[in-house]
């Protein structure tokens, strides 16, 4: 009898053990496509109907979500592309906490409702003291439309020539702030704005001036600026939009602003990401005067930009647990991870690949700190494994560099030395596609 006149019946396959344990877990739509492939292929008389069950099972994705969890071994500790800051422990904890029904609005104790995200505010609150309110929305750029929204639509917002920044994917600092209905008032030039150029500028239509932090590139050279602390006095509010999300200072990066240094300095409000040096899930912070603040809270922009539940755990957790992935990779000691390097290089050259521990720089990324190198170490590779490495299981992303395929370990856990270990190897014995 012709094989492929024995295509098993769909239903029969989807009774299969293991296929209704996948069902539960990817949904039956997704099984049922794996089903459908592998009875396509025995019509084909590439598979054998006995094999149906098995071919379906080894199609099926790991997990319902297109996303896969990747090793950044890049050297950037926040990869944009790679979704930036990795949560902690605690984090992912609070969301998978968070994920069923919560009282994110709701007081247990009197039965009533209650302030959205009391407790992250909290938090932030002791994380920031000097800061009198605190609001959280979805990500910096909103936090900045919001605030531009509410304290300056229809009026004007004086901003130095050389603060109108490109923040990536083409999205600039001057067309989101235009967006809100504010009128931009340029000062200053490039590479030198004073406090005399934003003093000249103001006037009854000033809604605040704006200070931006240049935080993915540096002018070196003939230039100058005017800080929060001289911007101050003006009297009208100064908004300070710090982008990389540090709320105190960090002694590895002296030059990054921090929320309660511009707000002991005299900022009004301050505007970070979540995301970023903050080491949490993506959101936008807005900290400050309170009567500033409430009028963003209040504005009806605030309700399309609020963050979820899932946000709202994830930063708390970040705010008052155990240091972050971000800052345990920023801290890392060198010659740990030289001698890391050094272990896992040592292991794949006994395996018969050409693999050595060299130096490397590595960066902090996310538009944060820029110019600024960490020392760090890597394994170098061969550059045919890039490729294989990117689409195994798990995903290990390295660069290249110098004709060669570099695994940085600054954002790599010591944890995860082995899974990278047994990632290259597999890559190694991958047949090359001609």
């Amino acid at each position: 009898m012709d094989q492929r006149r024995r295509v098993p019946r769909t239903d029969a396959v989807l009774a299969a053990p293991e296929l209704v344990a996948a069902q539960g877990r990817l949904g039956r739509a997704a099984v049922k496509e794996a089903v459908a492939a592998a009875q396509r292929r025995v019509r084909h008389g590439e598979l054998s109907p006995d094999d149906v069950v098995r071919a379906a099972i080894a199609a099926l994705p790991a997990r319902a979500a297109a996303l896969r969890p990747v090793i950044n071994a890049t050297g950037v500790l926040l990869h944009t592309n790679l979704g930036r800051a990795p949560l902690s422990a605690a984090a992912i904890e609070a969301v998978t906490a968070a994920a069923g029904a919560a009282d994110v609005e709701f007081d247990l104790a009197t039965g009533r409702r209650a302030r959205r995200g009391r407790g992250t505010l909290d938090a932030l609150a002791r994380a920031v003291p000097a800061a009198e309110d605190a609001h959280v929305v979805n990500n910096n750029a909103a936090a900045l439309v919001l605030v531009a929204t509410a304290l300056a639509g229809g009026r004007e917002i004086v901003v130095s020539r050389g603060e109108l920044v490109e923040i990536g994917d083409g999205f600039r600092i001057p067309d989101l702030l235009v967006s809100t209905g504010a009128r931009l008032r340029e000062v200053g030039t490039t590479n030198r704005t004073s406090r005399e150029d934003y003093a000249a500028a103001l006037g009854p239509d000033t809604g605040f001036v704006l200070k931006v932090h240049p935080s993915n590139y540096r002018i070196e050279g003939f230039t100058g600026s005017a800080g929060v602390a001289e911007l101050a006095g003006l009297g009208v509010p100064v908004v300070a939009d710090l982008g990389s999300g540090l709320l105190r200072r960090e002694p590895l990066l002296p030059d990054e602003p921090d929320a309660a240094t511009a707000l002991g300095e005299g900022a009004d409000l301050v505007t970070a990401s979540g995301d970023k040096l903050l080491g949490g899930p993506q959101a936008g912070l807005l900290l400050g005067r309170r009567d500033l603040v409430e009028r963003c809270r209040r504005h009806p922009l605030a309700r399309a930009l609020r963050v979820d539940k899932l946000t709202l755990a994830a930063l708390e957790a970040t705010l008052r647990g155990p240091a972050t992935p971000v800052a345990e990779a920023l801290r890392a000691d060198p010659e740990e991870l030289a001698a890391r390097a050094a272990a896992l290089a040592g292991t794949l050259a006994r395996a018969g690949l050409d693999a050595r521990a060299v130096p490397s720089a590595a960066a902090v990324g996310g538009g944060g700190a820029p110019g600024v190198t960490l020392q760090s170490a890597a394994v170098s590779l061969p550059v045919r494994l890039a490729a294989p490495l990117r689409t195994g299981e798990p995903p290990v992303v390295g660069r290249i560099e110098g004709g060669r395929f570099l695994l940085d370990l600054r954002a790599v856990p010591a944890a995860r030395d082995g899974d990278v270990a047994r990632a290259v190897l597999a890559a190694h014995a991958a047949p090359e596609e001609g």
